[in-house]
């Protein structure tokens, strides 16, 4: 037997040592999924943990200092004030992208409707439904993988699922009897370049999602036709991107001839991450 303490201090030491960034945060979270309370009850635990949860909780940490996500691990990832469930074939979604909503909330209203492209684990479109009540939203995904993941997720939520590839024409429903009526859209596509060197935790996404080519843009005039076929006029539309990308993607935009108002906006670190447009 393991004082439930020491087994805390051995795990946040072991993931230290293994370079994570936020070892005693990992700790915490993998030690209380293991034991099945809420982390804020770590501090007043007292006893001995069982011998069954402190191997499971090796396991776990074996996989976490190989830089398995965390989210894989605990099964779970928090986006706003929504839970999604991942695990290996969707990718986890980032605080980063949480800005797309903030981008898009003041065009929407109950009765009114959203589109999430490559929606993956559903993150955008849950946040959206759940932000903005009596809105319509529909979360379009095409991996094979993400799909049953997205259908999870939206299960029992107000956020239709819809299997289209975004590369493609929207000539069926509902998409299609949608054009020229939607209020926002959103995506996050795979937009890293091939020949960027990912780190470690990203290597455990899938590479459908993360890869958009050799310079990143290969889903990115897609994403811009389809967006404009949906929003009617005034739309907004909201797209993340690179931070190579600052001056590529709203060149797009404007290339495309069909959005005003384009702008290019910085992350919670200050780096280009997404751009916004209002159809015209």
């Amino acid at each position: 037997m393991t004082e439930a303490r020491e087994l805390l201090t051995s795990a946040t030491t072991r993931l230290a040592d293994a370079g994570l960034d936020t070892p005693r945060v990992d700790a915490e979270l993998l030690l209380s999924h293991v034991l099945g309370v809420p982390r804020t009850r770590l501090a007043t635990l007292e006893g001995t943990v069982h011998p069954s949860a402190a191997v499971a909780l090796d396991r776990l940490l074996k996989r976490r200092a190989g830089r398995e996500p965390l989210q894989y691990l605990l099964g779970r990832a928090w986006f706003r004030h929504v839970e999604v469930a991942v695990g290996p074939g969707v990718f986890v979604p980032r605080p980063e992208t949480e800005l797309l909503v903030d981008a898009v909330w003041p065009k929407l209203r109950a009765g009114g409707c959203a589109v999430d492209l490559c929606s993956g684990s559903g993150a955008l479109a849950l946040a959206l439904a759940d932000e903005v009540p009596g809105l319509r939203v529909l979360a379009v995904e095409w991996e094979r993988d993400a799909l049953p993941w997205l259908r999870r997720n939206s299960s029992g939520s107000a956020v239709e699922v819809v299997e289209a590839d975004v590369t493609d024409p929207f000539d069926t429903a509902p998409l299609a009897e949608l054009a020229g009526r939607v209020d926002a859209v959103v995506c996050n596509p795979p937009y890293v370049p091939l020949s960027v060197e990912v780190g470690p935790e990203v290597r455990h996404d899938p590479r459908p999602a993360v890869f958009g080519g050799p310079d990143g843009l290969s889903f990115m005039p897609a994403v811009i036709a389809r967006a404009a076929e949906l929003l009617r006029p005034g739309g907004l539309v909201a797209i993340e991107h690179d931070d190579t990308h600052e001056q590529a993607v709203p060149a797009l935009l404007r290339a495309d001839g069909r959005w005003q108002e384009v702008a290019d906006h910085p992350d919670l670190t200050g780096r280009p991450r997404y751009a916004t447009a209002r159809r015209t």
